[in-house]
């Protein structure tokens, strides 16, 4: 293996396993696509390699379609609600707006009603701006069709996001506010920050206890977390954190991770709060990951 790969490689690392976490939402599965990445790359001849980039990107998107299809079967037992594996990062990944919106949590949710193809297709184009002919041959489709199915991402995409741009600021206030409500037990406080539409979901995974179904409603979402804070114990602690480019809160029982819960924010108010309890799915809270999309 050259010197010119590896250092390719290491330099194009955090982009593409910024790829492969968007189109599948679980950071163990994206390093497996890495380290797939890197075998099928440790055999190419860089000399036929006019971009290296793009060509990196190109492997790992068919890697991750292929992982996602298979994923996808895996969700279909999964206990409970499935949620993203949420990534502690940078605070400068807040600064790109585009970049923190594509990793939220809000977001990823959003891609899994998506088909593979068309992730894949919404991620490359929409986050990374990957050129269609790129595209088309990372899918294998035709250009026309890749075209037709960013159109088709892009409206489905449109109607189910987040509605209006919510700046790292303003999440942090919202954030702030349902922190404060719930350590003083402030129910009007808590309702006044809660859409009264909001949907909440838990991440057990059938590992640990979390809610079952969705929950629904203002009040009813906030009489369980006020519920809930009333059995915690004085070496737990709600502290908030970085989670995917947004203002999230970290519950630690006796200083280990025990809940990440991240939130949704539509015109100030809470719409979305997940909480993800899955063991398996908290490793990377500990430290940072490098996400980019460059």
């Amino acid at each position: 293996m050259t010197d010119t790969a590896t250092d390719a490689f290491v330099s194009y690392r955090s982009l593409l396993f910024t790829v492969a976490y968007e189109m599948l939402g679980s950071a163990a599965d994206a390093e497996d696509v890495l380290q797939e990445t890197w075998l099928r790359w440790s055999g190419v001849d860089l000399g036929v390699v006019q971009d290296q980039r793009a060509y990196l990107v190109r492997i790992t998107t068919r890697l991750a379609l292929t992982r996602l299809r298979t994923l996808r079967r895996r969700k279909e037992s999964y206990v409970g609600p499935w949620l993203p594996e949420p990534l502690l990062t940078a605070p400068d990944v807040a600064e790109d707006v585009e970049l923190a919106d594509s990793v939220s949590m809000a977001m990823l949710l959003v891609l899994e009603t998506l088909t593979p193809t068309e992730r894949a297709v919404f991620v490359l184009r929409e986050v990374f701006d990957v050129e269609y002919e790129e595209i088309a041959e990372a899918v294998g489709k035709t250009q026309a069709a890749v075209r037709q199915i960013a159109h088709r991402a892009r409206e489905h995409v449109a109607a189910r996001r987040p509605r209006g741009e919510v700046t790292p600021t303003q999440a942090r206030t919202v954030l702030d506010a349902f922190h404060r409500a719930v350590e003083t037990g402030d129910l009007q406080s808590l309702l006044d920050i809660l859409a009264p539409d909001v949907v909440f979901l838990g991440d057990g995974g059938g590992i640990v206890q979390a809610v079952p179904q969705p929950i629904i409603g203002a009040d009813r979402i906030a009489r369980v977390f006020l519920t809930g804070m009333t059995k915690i114990s004085a070496t737990t602690k709600l502290l908030p954190a970085q989670i995917n480019g947004y203002p999230a809160l970290i519950l630690r029982v006796d200083g280990d991770v025990d809940t990440v819960l991240g939130l949704r924010v539509d015109d100030g108010r809470i719409t979305g709060l997940y909480a993800v309890r899955n063991p398996q799915k908290l490793s990377r809270v500990s430290q940072e990951t490098a996400v980019t999309r460059l």
